[in-house]
């Protein structure tokens, strides 16, 4: 059965207001297109809804039922009404973010801690991942937006730059025969190297430097956090391939030094990417708006 949805509405008005002038000024139609669209709602359903001999307006028993669930049906439309512009007010809802830990920790964080203070009532959610698996929940819909490695499929995504990142290598006093001279890429595969797994935009990037001199990168220990990729370097098990920020602090302090490479290594550049053809909410908006305020 196709009912046109005005007609409920006609119907919730009249049974709320027990009479129907009142529904029509409330609706801002005419007393007799009110009693018609009764009459059509009663044709469509093959019932009575009100007692049309009564002084006063009265439901039947079958109008008494609809009523109850037009009203269930008008006040959850009107939470719902609500609830948008609330969400739109920034006064509730999400925004889901995905985004890798290193770049998240060092570069992320201060903008997810300004947005919670201006938008306390708006939740943020976080998924980590690599680029590649993070453009896969993108796709997906698990998150409104990711913070990847760039460049990434123009007929997909949607992507605008947000900062460039340098990787470096870094090794402990274990290997301080490198230390305060440039070295060569075809020497550093001679010793021991530490790296993030080979699907990491990280370790594509890295990969394709030594590609690009005809070497052949094969690292002893492949691992899917950078900061395990710190420590291991720390204690001395081999020469690190990470994110210069995460291991500054160590090298302040003289427990680990940045290896100075001849060949310069390219920086990588960062970029807010979204899905194509997808409207963003307010909320997302305004974090991508601090994103790139910075």
């Amino acid at each position: 059965m196709d009912i046109n949805f005005e007609l409920y509405k006609i119907f919730y008005y009249c049974a709320q207001n027990k009479s129907f002038s009142t529904a029509a000024q409330k609706l801002f139609i005419t007393q007799s297109a009110v009693s018609q669209s009764i009459k059509s709602l009663e044709k469509q359903l093959g019932v009575n809804l009100f007692y049309r001999k009564s002084r006063n307006m009265q439901l039947t028993s079958e109008g008494e039922l609809l009523f109850s669930y037009a009203s269930q049906a008008f006040n959850f439309l009107k939470a719902a009404e609500g609830k948008l512009q609330e969400i739109e007010g920034l006064r509730a809802g999400e925004i889901k973010i995905g985004v890798s830990d290193s770049i998240c920790k060092y570069f992320i964080m201060p903008y997810i801690e300004k947005f919670g203070k201006l938008y306390p009532k708006v939740a943020v959610k976080i998924i980590n991942r690599t680029t590649p698996q993070l453009l896969e929940v993108l796709k997906s819909g698990l998150v409104d937006i990711a913070i990847a490695t760039l460049p990434v499929s123009k007929e997909v995504f949607i992507s605008v730059p947000f900062i460039n990142v340098n990787d470096i290598f870094v090794a402990s006093d274990k290997f301080a025969e490198l230390k305060n001279r440039k070295t060569e890429l075809k020497e550093l595969i001679q010793y021991p190297l530490i790296m993030l797994q080979a699907q990491s935009s990280t370790r594509k990037s890295v990969d394709s430097l030594f590609s690009d001199r005809g070497l052949v990168c094969s690292p002893e220990i492949e691992l899917e956090s950078l900061e395990l990729l710190v420590e291991f370097a720390k204690i001395g098990t081999g020469i690190a391939y990470v994110l210069k920020e995460s291991a500054s602090d160590l090298i302040s302090n003289g427990e680990l030094f940045e290896i100075q490479l001849k060949e310069p290594i390219p920086t990588r550049e960062i970029g807010i990417v979204q899905m194509k053809n997808v409207v963003l909410s307010k909320a997302v908006n305004t974090f991508i708006d601090i994103l790139l305020s910075k």
